[in-house]
């Protein structure tokens, strides 16, 4: 992403895996915050609808707005390729 929007920028080793590790933190945050979601609602499937729930619980705001259309649009863009 970073050279998409800034070709001649790099970026360090470490500041990477902090980033990595950002990414991981929120990746999991989320994903528990929905099998709670899944496990509130007696579903034993995980679905969209969790996915997008538990982003906004977790993530603030127009993050989540965001984070929820970018998501829909990269699950449209997979499944009509």
């Amino acid at each position: 992403v970073l050279k998409q929007v800034h070709p001649k920028t790099g970026i360090s080793k470490k500041s990477m895996m902090i980033m990595n590790s950002l990414v991981s933190d929120t990746f999991d945050r989320i994903v528990s915050e929905a099998g709670r979601l899944c496990k509130y609602s007696n579903k034993g499937t995980l679905s969209s609808r969790e996915i997008q729930t538990a982003i906004r619980l977790v993530l603030p705001g127009e993050l989540a707005k965001h984070a929820v259309s970018e998501g829909t649009k990269a699950v449209t863009k997979f499944t009509s390729a």
